[in-house]
């Protein structure tokens, strides 16, 4: 039987990131996005719902993320969906929560209508990385917050992530280059 595992949520991070490393120098953070809903209810009133996601970027994209993000930082992360298990040490009970593990982030332009409207002053338009990408493979090790200049951008056409090719001039974009 085939499955397919492939999680898109765009969000506002509830709190500023907090690059670790691990024991091997791979640069690991687990951020959390506030994920709103809004729909008309049985009533016909508007209703707001608020969805709490975990999400565990890796290696550059952690810490492109803890350069340019913070907390109310609007962004959109392409990931999986991981299921973690564990045995309660009060209760003795197995417990279990999914999980997203981003492979791909886009951070969203200030002021989108989303509701962000934290993170760093100098956050311009909407840039994006992705964690498998061989342009930012490397080991540079960041040490947080103390450059706050806009990310590095690169026209990939309208919304386009960096690992995507470009469209060619005078063509008209494919289909899988299509954002939505």
């Amino acid at each position: 039987m085939a499955s397919f595992n492939k999680v898109i949520l765009m969000g506002n991070l509830t709190r500023d990131v907090e690059l670790k490393y691990t024991g091997n120098q791979t640069a690991v953070t687990e951020i959390t996005l506030a994920v709103n809903d809004r729909r008309r209810g049985q009533d016909g009133q508007w209703q707001e719902e608020t969805t709490f996601v975990d999400v565990t970027l890796w290696g550059r994209t952690a810490e492109v993320a803890d350069q340019y993000l913070g907390k109310g930082s609007g962004v959109m992360v392409e990931g999986r969906l991981r299921l973690d298990q564990w045995d309660d040490k009060q209760t003795g009970q197995r417990r279990s929560r999914l999980r997203v593990t981003g492979e791909r982030m886009q951070m969203l332009p200030r002021g989108g209508g989303n509701g962000g409207n934290g993170g760093s002053s100098s956050q311009g338009s909407g840039g994006s990385y992705n964690t498998t990408g061989a342009q930012y493979g490397g080991g540079s090790n960041y040490g947080g917050n103390t450059s706050q200049q806009a990310p590095p951008q690169q026209d990939n056409g309208p919304g386009g992530f960096y690992n995507d090719p470009p469209a060619q001039q005078g063509m008209p974009p494919a289909d899988d280059d299509i954002p939505f």
